[in-house]
């Protein structure tokens, strides 16, 4: 009996850009008797489906984005005999669909760090579980990865997760529905740990895989000084002090280390923090910003965020402390107008962003957005093959709408089109390269020119292009730019790399400024 994991894709480039680190950690989770897992990762190449024998165990990952493709490696690991387990947070919400149409035995909902061997153990015994209840782990039970299993040379970067959920309410993101709004952080020598091990095989580009890095504001520590709440401020504060020893420790890392998270914009506030990831060498954070307008935050449940003149000051500010942001941008929301976009393409010059993306408006299930979508259009669903829009992952690519909410102003190809005039503005050559001056020599020059070509080409697959032979032409260049640009990221093996000792935590960093 053999263990397969498989992360579905209908596209493959042949070099990922980050390793997908469900697979590893569920590889780390397999109990050795079974032996090593198959790990197949499909952005790199598809299933052998050959390999598949009967009375195998085949565990698939699945999001909204390669539900499609999932299912249909399910169904045929099925009919070659294997058991079918699915994970992951499609399959949490909606456990039904991977029976009906994946052809599942069984499906684990939540984290699958702990439950995952008891699922396979009933495989093997022929007496499956419908339904799997992971739930959500504690921090000290979140496994670490078995990063010997990565394939060489087949990835840009490597991630390592340090805290999992996210205490915000964004309406268009169902992490604090899935992973919960309590942050759960790992514990820093186990991360440390796992970093170095990456290290050692030669990643020295980590992206610190966190729903949010920073889970504790100064708003947040402030309030609960107003509410005379010690207990939440002693929990609050010794969260923040667990964030600034895991970047002390991150300091102690070779030079040659660079890392990459995400936060909210609320980080920008917070001085001694941006100062602190600079010293850990977190020289990248994507940064929801997502609308620049007032009414565009407030639509989303973000009015956390400042908009216009102020949200651009707020931007420069990561880039003064060393921190490059990758902006997140949603067009198509019901307060955008035509000005939005020029509006939207002008602010993220004016703050000096260094890469951005600009996403049209999808509800993904699981979130406020969602909800609200299903409950408006009811009975009256419009239904493609049979199938209504409020289940568009079960529709082909090719077949789904562009933009799944009416705009009470512009119609979808309007908004599509625009939307591309916004990306093609951003990532032209001319603008790539004057943005390419936050570094300094002429071969980084470049390789920041490759890289930000890679990044506009990827992101052509998910949902700006505009049809197959479009996809096609994106695929090719993506695949020609893929082995060059992973060239530039890779680095010596550091097999000798020992861990850095265990530093005291520096109480002094927990005082506000």
């Amino acid at each position: 009996m053999k263990v397969h994991l498989v992360n579905p894709s209908d596209v493959a480039f042949g070099i990922g850009v980050i390793t997908p680190r469900w697979l590893y950690v569920l590889a780390g989770a397999t109990p050795a008797k079974y032996g090593d897992p198959i790990i197949v990762d499909e952005t790199l190449e598809a299933i052998d489906l050959e390999r598949v024998q009967p009375g195998d165990v085949v565990g698939i990952g699945i999001h909204t984005a390669n539900v499609f493709r999932g299912f249909e490696v399910g169904r045929r690991c099925r009919e070659r005999g294997a058991w079918v387990v699915y994970g992951g947070i499609h399959a949490t919400l909606y456990p039904d669909e991977a029976h009906e149409l994946g052809g599942a035995h069984a499906v684990v909902k939540g984290d699958g760090d702990l439950i995952w061997s008891e699922a396979l153990a009933d495989c093997v015994k022929g007496t499956p579980q419908r339904v799997y209840e992971g739930g959500r782990v504690a921090p000290e039970n979140l496994l670490p990865a078995r990063w010997d299993l990565t394939p060489p040379k087949s990835y840009m970067w490597a991630s390592v997760q340090t805290v999992r959920g996210c205490p915000k309410h964004c309406s268009f993101c169902s992490v604090w529905r899935t992973d919960g709004q309590e942050p759960r952080q790992r514990n820093n020598q186990i991360v440390i740990q796992e970093i170095v091990e990456l290290r050692r095989l030669g990643y020295r580009f980590i992206a610190l895989a966190d729903d949010n890095f920073y889970p504790v504001t100064l708003t947040d520590l402030e309030l609960a000084r107003k509410q005379n709440n010690q207990h939440r401020l002693d929990e609050l504060e010794g969260m923040r002090a667990e964030r600034f020893d895991l970047m002390e420790r991150m300091s102690a890392l070779p030079k040659d280390m660079i890392f990459f998270t995400q936060i909210t914009m609320e980080a920008a506030e917070d001085i001694t923090f941006l100062e602190a990831m600079r010293k850990a060498r977190i020289k990248g954070a994507l940064v929801g910003v997502e609308a620049v307008t007032p009414e565009g935050l407030k639509t989303v449940y973000k009015d956390f965020n400042l908009s216009g003149d102020a949200l651009a000051e707020r931007l420069r500010v990561f880039k003064e402390h060393g921190v490059h942001v990758l902006g997140s941008f949603i067009f198509g929301l019901s307060s955008d107008r035509e000005s939005t976009f020029k509006a939207t393409a002008d602010l993220a010059k004016q703050a000096g962003i260094t890469f951005a993306q600009f996403v049209m408006m999808t509800p993904f299930p699981g979130t406020v957005d969602f909800m609200h979508w299903e409950k408006s259009v009811g009975d009256n669903v419009e239904k493609i093959d049979g199938v209504p829009v409020t289940r568009y992952w079960l529709i082909p690519g090719f077949k789904r709408p562009k933009l799944y909410t009416p705009h009470p102003t512009m119609t979808p190809d309007e908004i599509r089109m625009r939307t591309q005039g916004v990306w093609d503005d951003f990532y032209s050559f001319k603008a790539i390269w004057k943005r390419a001056d936050c570094v300094k020599s002429i071969k980084s020059r470049l390789a920041f020119l490759f890289i930000s070509k890679l990044y506009r080409q990827m992101y052509a697959n998910t949902g700006i292009a505009t049809d197959s032979a479009r996809r096609k032409s994106s695929n090719r260049w993506a695949r020609w730019l893929a082995k060059p640009c992973r060239r530039l990221f890779q680095a010596k093996p550091m097999p000798e790399l020992q861990i850095p000792g265990v530093i005291a935590q520096r109480q002094d960093f927990v005082v506000m400024r």
